[in-house]
């Protein structure tokens, strides 16, 4: 594989790694975010990725970051440094998002949400209007008008309300959101009654929320959907008008080449 780029997509619950060139992002792997990690700990992985992936560490030339968490951005930096040895840029800091940021404190606004919307809005030039819905420890709606990132909304992700319910709870059972149902049941077991229920509350929630968010913005309002649980909601609802699996990635790879005019 001929990968020219290293691509860190830092979320509370995982570190997605892209290797890119300037075509397309090749491959993907996930990590779990951990910042009581060394940087050691971190290269070391990351060597195993890139020696997977068949891509020499003196082929990469640049790194490009989005992070919303601050505790771990010093050990990455500090990795590619030692094991790579390439230029780090981060996300808006170092290359600005050229998205006309509406947020009342734009600093607020988490990079991931802005990435997401860039990368949306180059893949697909022509809606006048669309939403972002990213599916991570929390779920993000972001919608874009034009050019210009107006906002949006946060709600705990499935797996973050998964977790609440089983801390919260003593007599619950832990269960997973893997099911091949299309429609929720009348359940006659708890595990059934809570998989059921969060699975179907989400698609309705998403439903919902989209519907009530595009009302308020222009023209006929594109839906975008990434990351890990988008392609299940998918499955059982309309509303996407397209799936991406890996649009943070692409957003920070196309960053990068535009930065610098390629």
């Amino acid at each position: 594989m001929q990968a020219e780029l290293l691509l860190f997509d830092i979320g509370n619950t995982s570190i997605k790694v892209g290797l890119a060139d300037a075509s397309r992002v090749c491959t993907s792997y996930t990590l779990r975010t951990d910042t009581g990690q060394t940087s050691d700990s971190l290269g070391l992985s990351l060597l195993t990725l890139l020696s997977h992936a068949g891509v020499s560490p003196d082929g990469i030339s640049h790194c490009v970051i989005s992070s919303v968490v601050p505790n771990i951005n010093a050990i990455v930096r500090a990795c590619v440094a030692r094991y790579i040895g390439c230029p780090v840029a981060f996300v808006p800091v170092d290359i600005p998002v050229p998205l006309e940021n509406q947020y009342h404190i734009p600093s607020e606004v988490g990079a991931d949400r802005l990435v997401g919307a860039y990368a949306a809005r180059r893949l697909h030039p022509e809606p006048p209007s669309f939403i972002v819905v990213d599916f991570g420890t929390a779920v993000t709606f972001d919608c874009v008008e034009g050019n210009a990132y107006r906002g949006g909304l946060i709600f705990p992700g499935p797996q973050t309300a998964l977790s609440a319910l089983a801390r919260q709870t003593a007599q619950l059972p832990r269960v997973d959101l893997d099911m091949d149902a299309t429609e929720p049941v009348i359940a006659r077991c708890t595990s059934t009654s809570i998989q059921h229920g969060l699975y179907f509350g989400f698609v309705g929630m998403v439903e919902s929320l989209c519907a009530r968010l595009a009302r308020q913005l222009p023209g006929d309002t594109a839906i975008y959907a990434t990351g890990g649980f988008a392609q299940s909601i998918a499955r059982v609802t309309a509303i996407f008008t397209e799936v991406f699996p890996s649009l943070l990635l692409e957003g920070l790879r196309r960053l990068h080449f535009e930065s610098i005019g390629r």
